[in-house]
Parts: C-alpha cells; structure tokens; sequence
C-alpha cells in the first residue's frame, strides 16, 4: 500500500499567534483512548473482522443511562447534494445550511439542506493542495452567531495552520470570505499524514488531530506538534489545564487523526489510520501515549493506550467520527462503509458493525445533524475513489 512508508521532514517548534488572549474559563478534561493515522492509498485485500478492547472508564455513565442495543440501523433518508469536488470538512450553519471545505479547490460552499442548492462562499487564499494536503476541516466559531468566524484548517507551503475568516452573508457569492487571520501555525506537513479535522468541544476548546508527516520519529516527540491531539483556545494558545506546561499538545502517539467526537458525558474519541495491520479508534486521555510508532493496535505494552476497537485496514481506513444514538459512527474511506461502534462508558459495549458497504464508495465525514440523524459526505473525487456521475454528494442518514 503505497503512503504508508514514506517519510518526510517534520517541524519540532511550537509556534501561536503573538498577544492572543488566554481564556480564563476552567478546562474539562476529558477521557481516555489509543489511536493510528494516516490516509493508505487505497488497495484492494482481504477483510479480516473487527475487534474491540476493553479498558477502564474514567467515569461511570449517567445515572438511568443504558448501552445502546448490541444491533443497530442505518437508513438512508435522502441525498441531500450532490456533484462536489473533494469535500472534506463539514460545518453545519445555524438555520440547517450545510458549509463544506474542497480540499483540492480550496473552496468553501454553502449547501441549502432543504433543495441542495450551493453557493461558494470565496477561496482560502495561501492553500497548497497536494498529495493528502489541501484545504481541510472547518469549524464554526462557539460565538458563531456574534462573531461569524469560520476556522479552517489547511496546508500552506510550509505547513499545516489553523486560520478564522469573517463569513459575510451580505457580500456577492464568491466574496464572502475575509482575509484569513492565522490562529495557529507550524504543524508539519508532507504529501501524506496531514491530519485535518478540527473541532470545538463542550469547553468551548479548540481542538486539531495532526499527522506525523511520514516522519514517524515526530509522534513521540512531544516537543512536536505531528501526529497529536492539539487542544488551544480559540487564539491559538495553549488552554488552561493542558497535561504539559505551556503546550497545546493534549494526546501524543498518534499516526494521523482525522476524526473527533464527544459523547454525552463530554468524553473525547479519535480515529486513527494504521499502517498496514489496524486501524483505531480511541478514548482519549489528557497526556495519553497511543503508542506509533512502536505499538499498531492493541497489545502495544506497558505506556501505551490500547484501542477500544480495531480494524484491518482493509476494512476502515478511518476519516471522521461522530456521536448519536448512544454509539460513535465512523466514516471509512478504503472501507467504504459507515462503522457503528456502540459504547458504555469508555469501552465497546458491543462487536462494531458496518452499514452500507460498497453502496456509495469512499466515506469521508459523519457529523450529528440532531437527533437520530447524521450527515455522511461521500469521498471519491479525490483521486483515490470510483467517482460516479453524481459524486460526491452528502447523504442524510437516520441511526439507531
């Protein structure tokens, strides 16, 4: 599987924009996990089944809460766009518009939920697309609704960086993006491992999976910002209660991140890309070890996190994840299917199953779209997938 050897220069220096302010606000910390990166170029080989990993919950589910049942369902309602470019992040708006970022065009469009009409709201200016690098996760800011901010992660020339541009609905369409101001700098780059989701979570924190680049060496080291969970304010320094001094390293051992998820009791899970045995996902611990590049699943030895679930490669090659019906959703991308991992506490309360295999190609981004309900953004204009005469396109599935 070619991408998954080769290496390329990290960047060991922490750098956030000068005289941003701290936020004042009490950290959540939030739990525990293991993890695996990285995008393989997609291949074909045989599927071997999922496995899943018991481990210690940090803390007890809420009273009256009960696992999600053992077998689930995944309905497909209906697609709700179709014929985008190289989708990768997803932010829904308030009033039930869709955002969604091309990595390849550096673009970012609005989707009418209701008709599936677009409207590109203007280019990121500074975006490298190349290899696995683009223009990749969105997020809104948490004053949204105050500030109109959009964050946007994205590969530049020299490295990966968190930018926010002002979204101003009142401009012509393709002008309504300002200036991006840089948030966060310095994390490092390479055709493959970019990392790329970004999130904010229930403290109003910021957080970023990174890749290591193709330089292992980089996820160990905790002086680099590759192959990590970031956790910053939304200025771009370090957030109060981080587990290392002056640091917006938040979890370290990671290959490449590219899915975040809460669940109802503020615990934090990440996907993980494996090399060429397991793929992950993780609970996350504050100051966690996931293991890369000396442990690949589970069993990793005394230090590392173990995954709660693991998959071949074949299997999932995992994007992004989200929370609903009691169970984290995973996208796969080589997989081409949608994982439901259903949980208790911090552990798979049940064997994953998958849903629509083979059915809409390579699946990118799941994200909450209230309720019982998700967004799925298909991925197969990205050079790697079978795109058809309609990709890619954004489905709205109901779960259980």
């Amino acid at each position: 599987m070619t991408g998954r050897t080769r290496r390329v220069e990290g960047t060991k220096i922490v750098q956030r924009r000068a005289g941003s302010a701290v936020l004042a606000a009490a950290a959540l910390l939030l739990t525990a996990g293991c993890s695996s990166d990285g995008e393989p170029s997609d291949g074909d080989g045989s599927a071997s089944p999922a496995t899943t990993t018991a481990q210690s919950s940090p803390s007890a589910p809420a009273a009256g809460q009960t696992p999600p049942p053992a077998k689930g369902s995944v309905k497909v309602l209906r697609t709700v766009a179709t014929g985008l470019d190289s989708p990768w992040g997803l932010a829904p708006v308030p009033g039930g518009d869709l955002l969604v970022s091309s990595r390849d065009d550096a673009t970012i469009t609005r989707v009418d939920e209701k008709n599936g009409d677009t409207t590109e709201l203007g280019e990121v200016p500074g975006v490298s697309a190349a290899g696995e690098g683009g223009l990749l996760g969105i997020a809104l800011s948490p004053d949204y609704a105050s500030d109109h901010m959009i964050y946007a992660y994205y590969t530049s020339a020299s490295d990966n960086r968190v930018v926010r541009m002002l979204y101003d609905e009142k401009k012509p369409a393709g002008e309504q993006l300002g200036a991006p101001d840089t948030v966060f700098r310095g994390i490092p780059k390479g055709m493959i491992h970019n990392g790329g989701r970004i999130a904010f979570g229930p403290d109003g924190m910021l957080y970023a999976g990174t890749g290591e680049s193709g330089d292992t060496g980089l996820s160990q080291d905790k002086e680099s910002l590759g192959g990590k969970i970031l956790r910053m304010t939304p200025d771009g320094d370090p957030a109060p209660g981080n587990p290392f001094p002056d640091s917006v390293v938040y979890s370290y051992g990671h290959r490449n991140v590219q899915g975040l998820a809460w669940d109802r009791e503020q615990r934090l899970f990440a996907s993980e890309f494996g090399q060429d045995t397991w793929d992950e996902l993780n609970a996350i611990e504050p100051g966690g070890n996931y293991g890369w590049p000396d442990a690949e699943g589970e069993g990793g030895g005394s230090g590392f996190r173990d995954p709660l679930a693991q998959w071949s490669t074949d299997e999932a090659s995992p994007s992004g994840i989200a929370y609903a019906a009691g169970s984290v959703w995973m996208a796969g991308l080589r997989g081409e299917r949608l994982w439901r991992i259903p949980l208790k506490g911090t552990e798979a309360s049940a064997k994953p199953q998958s849903f629509l295999a083979d059915e809409y190609g390579r699946l990118r981004t799941v994200a909450p779209a209230g309720g019982d309900k998700l967004w799925l953004v298909t991925s197969n204009t990205d050079g790697r997938g079978d795109a058809k005469g309609d990709d890619d396109r954004i489905l709205e599935v109901r779960v259980r």
